[in-house]
């Protein structure tokens, strides 16, 4: 299994996915901050999964997963897509690594991302290629699931 974690800070949640995909899968953390970057890397190699996590370092408007284009079979956006620019242009370049059917949660802090403000970014997603499958309870956060058509 590949996973995509976009803006993972320092790896909270990036370890537990290495975890999850087990020996054979790997997890491809992506941020802007190579000082984030590297203190997941270094609480990769403690946990002893620094093999199973590839990070990169992003572009400030994108991603930069050309070469992930239909090989994710799931995406994690915690806690981030507010701060993006451009929502939209992130939308399409995560669609495009996903495998049909794959999926992508995205979930946001509730005191920085209201109702209202969940609904824009949905319909973004939805304008990108994605259809919303789910809005599963994640405490302290507004959430949506949504899969690849």
């Amino acid at each position: 299994m590949t996973v995509l974690e976009p803006g993972p800070a320092m790896g909270f949640f990036t370890i537990e996915l290495a975890w999850l995909v087990g020996s054979e899968g790997r997890v491809v953390a992506i941020d802007v901050q190579p000082k984030m970057l590297q203190a997941l890397r270094e609480r990769a190699s403690r946990a002893g999964l620094a093999e199973r996590i590839e990070t990169r370092l992003a572009d400030q408007d994108r991603l930069g997963t050309e070469d992930l284009a239909g090989k994710v079979d799931f995406a994690l956006a915690f806690a981030m897509v507010h701060e993006l620019p451009d929502q939209q242009r992130f939308f399409e370049e995560v669609l495009a690594t996903l495998k049909p059917g794959a999926k992508l949660l995205v979930a946001e802090p509730r005191m920085h991302v209201n109702a209202a403000k969940l609904e824009g970014t949905k319909r973004l997603a939805e304008k990108a290629g994605f259809r919303v499958v789910g809005e599963p309870k994640v405490r302290w956060s507004r959430t949506v699931l949504l899969e690849r058509a």
